[in-house]
């Protein structure tokens, strides 16, 4: 990637990182922030195997759906890189859908590099990095980072142990070798108790299997079900998660209709048709 691309991507996720709500170092809640911004974002538990997120210009709307089987650090970041292909890559295109190979940068689609590095600065912006080093790392240049040190800034930047261990290596803060240490370091303690260890947030590195979805898309439900796209029990299973019966909205219900055997998941995969 070109030094000027990534100057400019950079701008991107300074200008879009300032409308989130920070605490000392990360952003709190990348989700509500979305959500408070404009974008349409789903939640779901598509299952572990399932494609991680995708991002999809809807009409006039930008819907943005994350896996929520994946860890919670995982679905943050997922969360992240999708919004870089919102902010960089919807002008051109309509749709980006992103698994494990574009997530964890085995991609050679220079777009999904791009998205990766937005989400790498959105999250961990370099010099905010600087400062936690700086003010909670003790006599850093005397001593090598540890394995709770990277717990620390896990919990602090809503990321995940990799994931801060990449971004690290990427900033020059640590070298290959001291990311092998560190990695194996992980695997020895085991991130969930390193996160413990320091008072962290041990949800991060646990599934959420949230379901969170936008009002409009009860709208977009009742659609599909009236247009034979989807089944009754799909329909109910979507208005369950606004904690609606089939009752509650009868009067925009079509009268007469087949029922077939598509489901929710089915639907939520359908929003980019």
């Amino acid at each position: 990637m070109r030094a000027g691309r990534k100057r400019e991507i950079r701008i991107k996720a300074d200008f879009f990182r300032e409308k989130c709500k920070i605490s000392r170092y990360g952003i709190i809640d990348l989700f509500k922030d979305c959500e408070r911004l404009g974008y349409k974002v789903l939640r779901y538990p598509l299952g572990e195997t399932a494609d991680l997120g995708f991002t999809v210009r809807k009409d006039n709307d930008i819907v943005i759906f994350t896996n929520s089987c994946s860890r919670l650090s995982r679905e943050i970041f997922t969360l992240a890189h999708e919004i870089g292909h919102a902010v960089l890559h919807l002008e051109g295109e309509r749709s980006f859908i992103d698994d494990n190979i574009t997530i964890n940068g085995r991609s050679t689609d220079e777009k999904e590099w791009e998205a990766n590095y937005f989400a790498a600065c959105l999250l961990m912006p370099a010099d905010e990095v600087d400062r936690f080093i700086d003010l909670e790392i003790q006599n850093f240049h005397e001593k090598r980072l540890s394995a709770m040190d990277i717990a620390r800034i896990m919990s602090e930047f809503n990321v995940s142990f990799d994931m801060a261990l990449n971004r690290l290596e990427n900033l020059e803060v640590i070298d290959s070798n001291q990311k092998l240490r560190l990695d194996n370091e992980k695997i020895e303690r085991r991130v969930g108790n390193l996160l413990r260890s320091v008072g962290g947030n041990a949800r991060l590195n646990v599934s959420g299997n949230e379901i969170d979805l936008p009002y409009e898309y009860i709208d977009y439900a009742i659609y599909n079900y009236n247009h034979n796209a989807i089944p009754k029990e799909t329909l109910e299973r979507v208005l369950a998660c606004y904690q609606l019966s089939i009752e509650d909205i009868s009067d925009k219900l079509a009268e007469h209709r087949s029922d077939d055997n598509n489901d929710l998941d089915d639907l939520i995969g359908g929003l980019d048709d």
